[in-house]
């Protein structure tokens, strides 16, 4: 019998890979078909789409709430602010605008190219693949999905398996309200994920980690596949108390910094606030502000989200088990293995070489840096890893010219934080190790569209200055023509101009 089972399982493990890429080249075909009969360009089928989505996400409202629960423990009033009300928007805004979008932009041609008419024309790139992150498990997977939908394409939705609910949620309904000829969802771990890179894509986006990233354009790079990278990093907030340090504006200040931190997916964000900098002469009320509002704001241990597997859970639990670290708690720090929670937790000046401020903690831990003066907290930036986003509560003018000169990073946002990710208007995406690519709103639908030159000429007029045999009245005509002096050039080709 143990020999048996073993050959079955050697059976089985030699099978699973053949069947997974079987299925993915079954879907990857049916979708270049579709695609390639011309169904998902005209604008009729695209708004279609997204007026199926936004159905979806009605019709599916409590169904969607109870998977974000399920995989995150997230509230459904958290649910909704952040992934189902965030894509309503979405949609809305992309059925509106998308006619505008599809346009033909029309651009200026020079007068030496008369008769001419010049255009870019958007178009759809093709087969798209959507690898979704599972910390916002929907939002992750649909937005980018309504921008690619909106430009055409047929797309290969692959959510995390790290929140299967929400996976099986997305696999059910999206054939169902969607043209399943032309979106498909599947589902798998890792090795779904390599088989489908080992297929050529239009266009491949990426939500998770650095690690990951790296395979998947190593995969891409046999196809010359083009990839765009939705990362994070250690996104700094810079709390300035010169300018919002009293009254209304701090209670404010520190109201946002732990919706930024706390209330977000309970950190677990790639937005969220990493780290605080402030001048050393206000932590501690800051730190007072910070753990008051707290008791307010997280009375009950459903208003928070859970972490989401054990494995994360023990990576943020070693965090804390440095001697060193562990000493700069000043608040929170329970742990519970069982339900996967983690108190809110404060610490003040953690070792700058520690693990909690060399990675991204993506949890509900947040280390307070003090610096001497504010200004202190520009090097302290720039001498790490570009990040996805820099904050700032100030009001200062000269130190938020500062910021935006002297820092590099995928977004940043004053007085605020996390809620440039809902503003369709702004770009979203990272640079250098915290990403590149940008999406939301118009940004979504040009990510996942090839702009293409169109230029059309007539024969009314022939210019044979630049076809040979050359002589000097010829470079003279060219050299007035490249700097649009027409009067010039007018001259020099009835010869009555030597340059």
């Amino acid at each position: 019998m143990g020999t048996m089972a073993a050959s079955v399982e050697e059976i089985g493990a030699a099978a699973a890979p053949q069947a997974l890429e079987l299925h993915a080249l079954q879907h990857l075909g049916e979708l270049r078909s579709t695609f390639e009969s011309g169904r998902t360009r005209p604008l009729a089928w695209r708004q279609s789409q997204l007026r199926g989505l936004l159905r979806l996400l009605a019709e599916k409202e409590e169904e969607a709430f109870r998977a974000l629960h399920d995989d995150l423990g997230k509230h459904r009033a958290e649910a909704y602010r952040d992934e189902v009300g965030v894509l309503i928007k979405s949609c809305n805004a992309a059925l509106r605008e998308v006619g505008k979008w599809v346009a033909p932009e029309k651009v200026w041609a020079p007068l030496v190219a008369f008769p001419a008419n010049a255009q870019v024309v958007p178009e759809p790139l093709g087969v798209v693949l959507i690898f979704s992150c599972w910390n916002f498990p929907l939002g992750l997977s649909l937005e980018p999905l309504i921008g690619a939908i909106a430009a055409g394409n047929a797309v290969v939705l692959k959510p995390s398996e790290l929140a299967p609910a929400t996976a099986k949620f997305l696999e059910d309904n999206i054939g169902e309200y969607m043209d399943a000829t032309a979106v498909k969802v599947v589902q798998g771990g890792p090795a779904v994920g390599e088989q489908l890179m080992e297929n050529r894509w239009d266009k491949v986006l990426f939500t998770g980690c650095p690690r990951v990233a790296r395979m998947v354009m190593a995969a891409a790079s046999k196809h010359l596949t083009p990839v765009a990278l939705e990362l994070g990093g250690k996104c700094p907030c810079i709390f300035d108390s010169a300018s919002v340090g009293t009254g209304r504006n701090l209670q404010t200040s520190v109201n946002r910094v732990i919706f930024a931190k706390w209330s977000s997916c309970a950190g677990q964000a790639c937005v969220a606030i990493d780290y605080i900098l402030v001048e050393e002469r206000f932590a501690p009320t800051l730190i007072k502000m910070l753990k008051s509002t707290l008791k307010r704001f997280m009375a009950d241990s459903d208003q928070m989200a859970r972490i989401v597997n054990a494995r994360h859970f023990q990576r943020l639990s070693g965090l804390l088990k440095d001697p060193s670290v562990a000493a700069s708690v000043l608040h929170g720090g329970k742990l519970d293995a069982k339900n996967l929670c983690i108190e809110p937790t404060i610490l003040l000046n953690p070792p700058l070489d520690s693990a909690i401020m060399t990675e991204e903690i993506f949890g509900p831990l947040l280390p307070i840096i003090t610096v001497k003066k504010i200004e202190d907290s520009i090097p302290f930036v720039r001498a790490r890893p570009k990040p996805l986003a820099v904050y700032a509560f100030t009001n200062s003018a000269p130190l938020k010219r500062l910021i935006v000169e002297e820092t590099s990073s995928g977004s940043v946002t004053f007085n605020d934080a996390v809620v440039q990710y809902g503003i369709d208007t702004l770009p979203f995406g990272g640079v250098g190790q915290s990403g590149f690519g940008q999406y939301h709103g118009k940004y979504s639908f040009e990510m996942f569209s090839h702009k293409k030159a169109v230029l059309k000429r007539g024969f009314l007029v022939e210019a044979m200055l630049r076809y040979p045999p050359w002589d000097e009245q010829k470079i003279a005509m060219m050299r007035h023509l490249y700097r649009y002096n027409y009067i010039r050039f007018i001259f020099t080709f009835l010869g009555l101009s030597r340059t």
